[in-house]
C-alpha cells in the first residue's frame, strides 16, 4: 500500500477559486482616540447635592461612544448610587485626579482652585460661574491653564433662550414660594402667617421682582396657594407675556421706587427674580426699603447667584439658609435647586445630554463652537484669553473677542 498513490479527496473549485490572487490587506484601525472622555467629579462646596449626569443621560452618551468617569459618591446626595451609575455605563473611580483627565469636565458647582490645578490645556470645563464667589485669582488661573471654560447659565439654544437657566428657573420659582411659605409660618423669626388665606382671613401678599421664568413659576405657585401677587419689571413685553401665560389679569408694574416701596411695606413675602444675561443682577431694593418692611416679612433672593437684587442680601448656604436683618427674614441660597437634588439633576442631565450628543457628531465641543452661536455665548475663557466683557470690566482684565480667537484658530 505504501508504493501505491494515496487517493486524492476532490475539493470543489468554489473553495479554491482566487486563492492565488492579490487580496486587500485588512489593517486594524485604532479607534481609541475617537471616544470622547467626560469626567464628573464629586461636588465638595456650597452644600451642592446635584450631579450633572444621571443614568438615563449616561446610557444615551455611552451609546454614541462616550467614555464617562464619575468620582465615587458623586450621585449619592441626589439618590443615585455608584451601582446605578455604573450599570448605566459609567466607570466609577476613587481618584478625583483621574476624573480630571477627561477631555470634558462637567460640574454643577464651580471648580475650586485646587481642582483647577488638576486641569490641563485645551480641556473643556462646563460649570456655573456663581458671580458672588468669583475672584480675579480664579479667572487668572483658568487663563494660565489655557482651558476652554463655559458658564452653564450663559449657554443659549437655537431660539436664543437659556435652557439651563430656564429649567432651573422653573424649579427655583416653585421652590422659592415653598421656602417662603415655610419661613413665613415660622413663629420664631417669621410672622406665623399662612401664605394662602382662609375664610375670614385675608391671604398673604407677595411682591415679585422680575417677570421671567422664576417669576412665572413663583407666581403660579403663589396663586395656587391662594396668595395675592404683585409683579415688578421694567420690561413691558415680559409683563405682558407673564399675564398671557397665566391666562389672567394680575397686578403688574414697572419698577417705580415710590410704588415699589409702598407695596413692599404691605408685603409678607418679597421674591428677587431678576436675571442678568451678562453680569450682576441690578439692586432695585435699597436698605431703607427693607427697613420699612413688616417685622417677620420674608425675602427670598433667587438672584443671589448674580449678586442679588436686595441691598441687604448676603449669600447663605443650605446648612444655614436664612438670617434676620432689620427684622426681615432673608433667604439667599445661590443653589436653591440643590435643595431638591434628584429633580434638578435629572432636569440638568436632560439638557446637557443632547448637547453632548451633538458635540460627538462634530468631533467634540471645541469643533461645535465653530457652528453653534449659543454654545459660544457661554464661553468666558478660551485657551488663555478672557472673552467675557463683563468679567473683563469687573476684574480690570483684558478681554478678547471670542469670534476673532475662533477665526484665527481655524485659519
Amino acid at each position: 500500500m505504501s508504493d501505491q498513490k494515496k487517493p486524492r479527496i476532490p475539493i470543489p473549485e468554489s473553495l479554491t477559486r482566487g486563492q492565488y490572487t492579490t487580496q486587500e490587506a485588512l489593517l486594524e484601525v485604532d479607534k481609541s482616540g475617537e471616544k470622547l472622555f467626560i469626567g464628573v467629579p464629586k461636588e465638595t462646596i456650597l452644600q451642592e447635592n446635584r450631579i450633572a449626569l444621571v443614568p438615563s443621560g449616561i446610557r444615551s452618551l455611552v451609546s454614541v461612544g462616550y467614555r464617562i468617569l464619575i468620582e465615587t459618591g458623586a450621585g449619592e446626595k441626589a439618590n443615585f448610587s455608584d451601582n446605578e451609575l455604573s450599570e448605566a455605563g459609567a466607570e466609577i473611580v476613587y481618584s478625583k485626579k483621574e476624573v480630571y483627565q477627561g477631555e470634558i469636565i462637567l460640574k454643577v458647582a464651580p471648580p475650586t482652585l485646587e481642582e483647577v490645578e488638576m486641569m490641563r490645556p485645551n480641556q473643556i470645563l462646563i460649570s456655573p460661574l456663581h458671580l458672588p464667589l468669583l475672584s480675579s485669582k480664579y479667572i487668572e488661573r483658568l487663563r494660565q491653564k489655557k482651558v476652554i471654560a463655559l458658564a452653564m447659565e450663559y449657554i443659549q439654544d437655537n431660539s436664543g433662550s437659556y435652557p439651563i437657566v430656564r429649567i432651573m428657573s422653573e424649579l427655583a420659582g416653585v421652590a422659592s414660594m415653598q421656602v417662603a411659605a415655610e419661613l413665613l409660618a415660622d413663629t420664631k423669626s417669621g410672622r406665623g402667617v399662612l401664605l394662602g388665606g382662609i375664610a375670614g382671613v385675608p391671604p398673604a401678599t407677595v411682591v415679585i421682582l422680575g417677570a421671567g421664568m422664576v417669576a412665572e413659576y413663583a407666581t403660579r405657585t403663589a396663586l395656587g396657594m391662594g396668595a395675592e401677587v404683585r409683579i415688578y419689571d421694567n420690561n413691558i413685553s415680559k409683563l405682558k407675556r407673564i399675564q398671557d401665560q397665566l391666562g389672567r389679569q394680575i397686578f403688574t408694574s414697572v419698577i417705580n421706587p415710590h410704588s415699589l416701596q409702598k407695596q413692599l411695606m404691605r408685603a409678607d413675602v418679597a421674591i428677587g427674580a431678576i436675571h442678568s444675561t451678562e453680569g450682576s443682577a441690578p439692586v432695585v431694593v435699597n436698605e431703607d426699603m427693607v427697613m420699612k418692611m413688616k417685622k417677620g416679612a420674608v425675602i427670598v433672593d433667587v438672584s443671589i447667584d448674580q449678586g442679588g437684587c436686595f441691598a441687604t442680601s448676603e449669600i447663605t448656604s443650605l446648612d444655614k439658609p436664612s438670617f434676620v436683618k432689620h427684622d426681615v427674614v432673608h433667604y439667599c441660597v445661590p443653589n436653591i435647586a440643590s435643595k431638591y437634588p434628584r429633580t434638578s439633576s435629572i432636569s440638568m442631565s436632560n439638557i446637557l445630554m443632547p448637547l453632548l450628543i451633538l458635540a460627538s457628531k462634530n468631533r467634540g465641543i471645541e469643533q461645535l463652537l465653530f457652528d453653534h452661536f449659543g454654545l459660544r455665548h457661554g464661553v468666558y475663557v478660551y485657551k488663555g484669553s478672557l472673552t467675557n466683557e463683563y468679567l473683563g470690566r469687573r476684574f480690570s482684565m483684558k478681554c478678547t473677542n471670542l469670534e476673532l480667537l475662533i477665526a484665527s484658530s481655524r485659519s
